[in-house]
């Protein structure tokens, strides 16, 4: 689906806006339309119910804002060789293969399937990021042929050059709660 075709707005849309279209489109067709081709019209809603349903659904499943928050900062006490433990299981816990590397500009090598991506995390409580360390974590990527590379931001900025090299590159950018949402994944620690 296109990033910015209807359906995937709606999907990042509060769950209600899909109701309310669908129901301003039924609106419409019984008060424009002849009272035998109506109904027939109105189906034509049916996608966008199911949209908003998907979107509700996600919404319910996603994590509260408090608790985005709790995993972002226990992570940001972690020392690095925790976080990168964190980092591991959370996915594994997607099923992919996950490798730890080691001397280079990559921190961890994830495999699923015939894909495999490569991420530096290592910078991840750093105050600015800029784009140095994504220029040396694109040129591991192709010095690897992986399929692209994910920077890891915990902390701190990136600055606008950065993200736009990020873009450029096809590199991604982890972080906020898209990064939290991944930490959540793995399971529980037992002390």
């Amino acid at each position: 689906m296109a990033p910015n075709s209807g359906f995937a707005i709606l999907l990042r849309s509060p769950w209600w806006v899909s109701f309310v279209i669908a129901g301003a489109i039924v609106l419409a067709c019984g008060a424009l339309l002849p009272a035998d081709v109506a109904p027939f019209a109105a189906i034509g809603a049916l996608p966008i119910v199911v949209v908003g349903c998907i979107a509700a659904w996600r919404q319910w499943l996603a994590p509260g804002s408090a608790r985005v928050q709790s995993a972002l900062d226990a992570a940001a006490a972690m020392p690095w060789r925790d976080f990168a433990d964190l980092l591991e299981h959370a996915w594994s816990a997607e099923g992919h293969a996950v490798e730890r590397l080691s001397g280079t500009q990559a921190d961890l090598r994830i495999t699923r399937g015939e894909q495999t991506l490569l991420v530096a995390a290592r910078r991840y409580k750093a105050a600015s990021h800029g784009v140095e360390p994504l220029r040396a974590l694109q040129a591991e990527v192709q010095q690897r042929g992986a399929r692209t590379g994910v920077y890891v931001v915990l902390q701190g900025q990136v600055s606008e050059q950065a993200r736009g090299f990020a873009r450029d590159q096809g590199l991604a950018l982890l972080e906020g709660e898209a990064l939290a949402a991944l930490l959540l994944k793995a399971p529980a620690r037992r002390t």
